[in-house]
């Protein structure tokens, strides 16, 4: 049944209308939120602290011990030419924890801004690595074995299942490791099987794996892995 609404009536419904009309407008032309803009990585940057260090800041140069454009020739350092950004932030991040606590690299990492991570890995991303040898031919074989096909008796995944045929990795999960130092990646090995305090917690797949592993195993495929192009 249609009514007629009195003149007071219709008045406030004028004024409401009126009002959601310009409610409506002003959220209309309301800016969109823009978020902040991220940080450009600025790998030149990387380049310039990595060769050079920060005096001002008391951060030592990279270069020192990790060689010019992060090819190490120092064996229990290592080379960091050629290695994936992501994977080499996270673990200058993972330095800052107890997850992966080395003396040296623990100090350094803390003392850097998140910008510089960044750069730095920016920087070693883009250089060239040198190629490494595997040096004794005794164990060749079961290096490659293990490297390509595990070992099944003692559920040890083949190396290559995540760090690739050629060892080049995946960028972030896992690193490319075709080339580097044996002696490196012993004590790598050998930190992720340990179980002490300062042993080496940032990932668990590889302690489950080296903790499966003999030392003649880990020397083996430590091996393999330097000659690995």
């Amino acid at each position: 049944m249609n009514r007629a609404f009195s003149p007071f009536v219709k008045s406030m419904l004028l004024a409401l209308l009126a009002v959601s009309a310009t409610a409506t407008a002003v959220e209309e032309t309301k800016p969109a939120h823009t978020p902040a803009a991220a940080v450009k990585v600025d790998a030149a940057k990387g380049s310039t602290l990595y060769s050079d260090g920060d005096a001002a800041r008391g951060l030592p140069a990279c270069v020192s011990c990790h060689g010019a454009a992060g090819n190490s020739t120092i064996v229990a350092n290592p080379k960091l030419a050629g290695q994936h950004e992501g994977y080499l932030y996270k673990q200058l991040v993972d330095f800052t924890t107890p997850e992966r606590n080395q003396a040296v690299m623990s100090t350094y990492a803390k003392m850097l801004s998140d910008a510089d991570k960044k750069n730095i890995a920016a920087y070693l991303a883009a250089q060239v690595a040198k190629p490494g040898t595997a040096k004794n031919k005794d164990t060749i074989d079961l290096g490659k074995k293990i490297y390509r096909g595990g070992i099944a008796g003692k559920q040890i995944a083949a190396c290559a299942s995540c760090h690739g045929a050629t060892g080049n990795g995946i960028p972030v999960q896992y690193p490319r490791i075709a080339g580097q130092h044996q002696d490196y990646t012993i004590a790598q090995l050998t930190q992720f099987r340990s179980t002490k305090a300062d042993a080496r917690k940032n990932s668990a797949p590889m302690h489950t794996i080296a903790s499966r592993m003999s030392d003649d195993e880990i020397a083996a495929v430590a091996d393999y892995i330097a000659g690995l192009k």
